[in-house]
């Protein structure tokens, strides 16, 4: 799957849908890789946000899990990530839809039995 979003490379935001423990961030990790990232990637649920330099620029990953507000992401900065240009990895994008830009991926990931992941992937403009 990470492959096929790399392929979009005209959508700078890719929202990530699941459930907890659903490979949300494990995605991120294999997107990242193949961007060449060298940094540990994890998911920056206390941070909002982590930065990782990679073979295309800096690549921004975000986990909105503990946002208590959308006001607490306007004073994070959050939205002006949204318009740089570089990639946006959102988990938990439901939190901040009303300041998401038209035009993103979308990735709902499924968990079915015997432990394997349905993903469906949207671009919305």
């Amino acid at each position: 799957m990470a492959q096929e979003i790399l392929k979009k490379s005209n959508y700078s935001i890719c929202l990530i849908n699941g459930t907890m423990g659903s490979g949300k961030t494990t995605l991120i990790r294999e997107i990242c890789r193949l961007l060449g990232v060298k940094d540990n990637v994890a998911s920056p649920t206390f941070a909002l946000v982590n930065e990782y330099d990679s073979d295309r620029g800096p690549i921004y990953h975000f986990d909105f899990y503990r946002l208590k507000s959308l006001e607490e992401a306007f004073d994070a900065g959050i939205e002006e990530y949204f318009y740089t240009g570089q990639l946006c990895l959102l988990e938990w994008p439901e939190l901040v839809a009303p300041i998401l830009p038209s035009k993103f991926i979308k990735v709902d990931i499924e968990e079915s039995e015997n432990d394997t992941r349905n993903y469906k992937l949207t671009t919305h403009e």
